[in-house]
């Protein structure tokens, strides 16, 4: 029964409220910025041409039935987040809900999760970056250029540029949250700019006849598009991961996950249906700048450029909300005795645990230096759909558990949001390929053995 041991709500509010934690800076504005600084990056800059060629102009729809799917978990998300403004997001609420072992294996999936994230956007980071200083003459040589077999038939030992962004932003998040959350403000107000900027440009050059087919792989198409696309809507939960660092999580909360989930959804259906209105579906068959393409070939030069330099904050924003969100949950888990005490001490100075932040930076900067982008994609998303469906599970065992709980959000209509977020997130991982789904399944198996040989043993509830 050890396996299924919780932890006591009251006792970790009141731990969270403990002179001597993480400083509390952060306002509803930081967090709905915080979100949008996680979403809007790779999927609207990168993925929009992948997810044109698989389902055609209907990736508007693959954008709405995967937001749908976030949107439900998000309601789960603010009911938990709001009621406990405890570090450490799902890994937490599930924790005081369904027990240890599910709490350590969700913890698990997500270190490898946000940690794969930071690196695979370092990697696309460091391709627009090569690209912006190719437009004034400058170019890296080609050994530092990509990790050891990322482009057939050229020699390269490492990803440079990848690896120094992850190093200067974990420097930026061991310095302190309120600077780090400065930065985001104005990298996603710049990103932001450039994006309506897109809009504003490429809807005076939509050719209506583009669009026709709509739907030209069925529904399958536009199905397997959600699944992919799916990641561009990863982010928003590192927001709950950011609960004992908000002024006023009760109310702040879920304004942050809510709105910055909106937000990015007008954002992302409102480009898609522009991209696919400027080019036909099929020229954008190994792209990886859409949005580039569909100016160039609308004849704006100009705006390309920006929107290069856009996409370069857009990734930059993410990585850092992603590092920040897995610090987090990795100081929760060391601070329950899961995961070695080291990694939960917090720098008297600058208020953060300094230790697992550096810890973070250099490992997966050293992983996006190395590893093919490729390869790093490999699980992110079927690891999310399975943390968005335990954290909806958790929502109506914690409402029959606990009923006297204050919630300042109550997700309505309980259980049948939560059931629908658990179906739209099944659905979804049925689409992905069966080695993501073995890999995914080694991942965890290593998660047990870890627990079993220290976590168990280490827990403070032991």
């Amino acid at each position: 029964m050890s396996l299924f041991r919780t932890k006591n709500l009251d006792d970790m509010i009141a731990g969270a409220k403990k002179p001597g934690g993480l400083a509390k800076v952060l306002g509803p504005f930081d967090l709905i910025l915080m979100g949008i600084g996680a979403i809007v990056g790779t999927g609207i800059f990168v993925l929009t041409g992948t997810g044109a060629v698989t389902a055609g102009p209907a990736l508007t729809l693959s954008f709405v039935v995967a937001a749908i799917a976030c949107g439900f978990a998000a309601l789960c998300y603010a009911e938990f987040a709001s009621s406990v403004p405890v570090a450490g997001s799902i890994y937490t609420y599930t924790y005081a809900t369904l027990g240890e072992l599910a709490a350590w294996m969700i913890g698990w999936d997500l270190l490898l999760e946000y940690g794969l994230a930071c690196a695979a956007v370092s990697v696309g980071w460091s391709g627009y970056f090569q690209s912006l200083i190719a437009g004034f003459g400058y170019q890296l040589p080609v050994a530092l250029t990509a990790a050891p077999g990322a482009i057939p038939g050229v020699s390269t030992i490492i990803n440079l540029p990848a690896l120094v962004i992850m190093l200067v932003l974990t420097a930026m998040l061991g310095w302190g949250v309120r600077e780090s959350a400065r930065v985001n403000n104005i990298m996603v107000a710049i990103k932001i700019g450039v994006v309506l900027l897109f809009i504003v440009v490429g809807a005076r050059h939509v050719q209506p006849a583009n669009w026709q087919p709509f739907m030209p792989y069925g529904y399958n198409g536009m199905l397997s598009a959600a699944a992919l696309v799916f990641f561009a809507f990863i982010g928003f939960d590192a927001v709950t991961s950011a609960a004992e660092e908000v002024k006023r999580p009760e109310r702040d909360l879920p304004i942050g996950i809510i709105g910055s989930l909106g937000v990015c959804t007008v954002l992302y259906v409102v480009v898609a249906a522009i991209m696919t209105g400027i080019v036909p579906y099929k020229e954008f068959l190994g792209v990886d700048h859409p949005v580039t393409l569909a100016l160039k070939y609308a004849g704006e030069n100009w705006v390309a450029g920006f929107v290069d330099l856009g996409a370069i904050l857009g990734m930059t924003t993410v990585i850092l909300v992603m590092a920040y969100g897995q610090t987090r949950i990795i100081f929760a888990m060391s601070r329950d005795g899961l995961l070695p005490k080291k990694l939960s001490s917090v720098h008297p100075k600058f208020q953060t645990p300094f230790f697992a932040t550096w810890m973070v930076g250099l490992f997966f900067g050293v992983v996006a230096a190395f590893v093919p982008l490729n390869i790093l994609t490999e699980l992110i998303n079927i690891g999310t759909l399975a943390a968005f469906s335990l954290v909806s599970i958790a929502v109506v065992i914690m409402r029959k558990k606990r009923p006297d709980l204050k919630r300042t959000f109550r997700v309505p209509l309980v259980p049948l949001i939560p059931a629908l977020a658990v179906i739209f997130c099944v659905l979804l991982m049925t689409y992905l390929s069966w080695h993501t789904w073995v890999a995914f399944a080694i991942w965890i198996a290593l998660g047990l053995i870890v627990y079993f040989a220290y976590a168990r043993k280490h827990s403070l509830l032991n």
